[in-house]
């Protein structure tokens, strides 16, 4: 039986998909995709989807992550809501 540190509810390696939102700012697509390729080599960047909030503040990116453990995926979650220009990591 596995521990508590390695259960998941996600079936490793699968495409997750990681929701970024930040202020919008010139380099925010490549910030986030740098942080993503150094977990992801094979990382698409054409299959991001970019919305922008109404008023054009806020921008949103969702990923289309490979991931293969749920260590890989924690580690991704930190670094990207460790930069200074993201709000939220869903």
């Amino acid at each position: 039986m596995a521990n508590k540190e390695e259960e998941s509810l996600i079936d490793f390696p699968c495409y997750f998909p990681i929701k970024v939102m930040g202020e919008t700012v010139d380099n925010f697509s490549l910030l986030v995709m740098q942080v993503i390729k150094k977990y992801d080599e094979s990382f698409n960047e054409t299959a991001i989807e970019i919305k922008g909030s109404s008023e054009g503040k806020y921008i949103s990116l969702t990923c289309n992550i490979y991931v293969i453990s749920k260590k890989q995926l924690d580690e991704i979650y930190i670094e990207l809501s460790g930069l200074s220009i993201t709000k939220f990591v869903l």
